[in-house]
């Protein structure tokens, strides 16, 4: 029993290696010179090499799909930032253009304006909690603009300084209920004054002292007047978007959408002196 454990191990190693030798050595003889020894090696090795061969396929596919999953993910987050850097460029390329085609028509207006005008920034605004913007400052004060003087854009009339500070002014709106505006409906030359309701969920004006008698209709085009010596003759306001008719008085109620987005407003121009 001694020479046994001594030696175990060795006989155990020496079966181990021979055993394959002697399956591959009945594998590789041709099938005439088989004997009865190498009949039975086949038929015991036969089970295990074709497990072995599933097993050694499952493997190899398994981890043939593993390595292309991984490069197919390495791939798309190539491509995505690829795709995010695209996007981001598109954006900058949309952002100039509108930025340029914004900086020409303003200079279109100010060539085209008879008056002389001041670009000023708009640099604060004033927001209701229905986030309407109620009030807006820009980046003239003293020195440079005065109350009074009309506020404008290229796309019509936003309304007048209210105050002005050291370095600041604060814009009365045309929505606003303290606003006043002598206009004129473009189509007929219908005339009114336009006062802004202060709505905190809406922009709205009304033009009032409209005669019943003058015939108006939803989205007429509503222009100033130049009639109030404050104001240049022309200026887009807005359209109509509301007539009513009493049965009894001499004036129509008539409501208008303005002309200008003021939650869009960037740069505008002051009247410092009229056409």
């Amino acid at each position: 029993m001694s020479f046994f454990r001594r030696y175990r191990d060795f006989f155990i190693c020496v079966i181990l290696l021979g055993l394959p030798f002697l399956f591959l050595h009945s594998n590789l003889k041709s099938p005439d010179k088989l004997n009865a020894a190498d009949r039975v090696i086949l038929r015991i090795s036969a089970p295990v090499q074709y497990v072995a061969a599933m097993l050694g396929r499952t493997f190899s596919d398994v981890w043939g799909s593993y390595v292309y999953l991984v490069d197919v993910r390495t791939e798309n987050e190539a491509l995505q930032l690829e795709l995010n850097r695209a996007r981001e460029q598109n954006l900058k390329v949309a952002t100039l253009e509108q930025d340029n085609q914004r900086l020409k028509r303003m200079l279109e207006f100010k060539e085209g304006f008879e008056g002389d005008v001041l670009v000023a920034q708009v640099i604060g605004k004033d927001t209701s909690p229905f986030f309407r913007v109620m009030r807006i400052s820009v980046n003239r004060g003293v020195g440079e603009v005065r109350p009074g003087m009309p506020v404008m854009t290229y796309n019509g009339l936003v309304g007048q300084i209210e105050k002005t500070w050291s370095s600041y002014s604060d814009v009365l709106l045309t929505v606003d209920p303290m606003s006043s505006v002598d206009v004129v409906i473009k189509r007929n030359g219908s005339r009114g004054i336009l006062k802004g309701t202060g709505e905190t969920n809406r922009y709205q004006c009304k033009i009032e002292y409209l005669l019943k008698t003058d015939e108006v209709r939803i989205g007429d085009v509503v222009v100033t007047s130049g009639m109030d010596k404050k104001f240049p003759e022309g200026i887009p306001v807005g359209t109509l978007s509301r007539v009513r008719k009493k049965e009894f008085g001499l004036f129509q109620e008539v409501w208008v959408d303005p002309a200008i987005d003021f939650s869009r407003v960037r740069d505008v121009f002051v009247m410092v002196s009229a056409p």
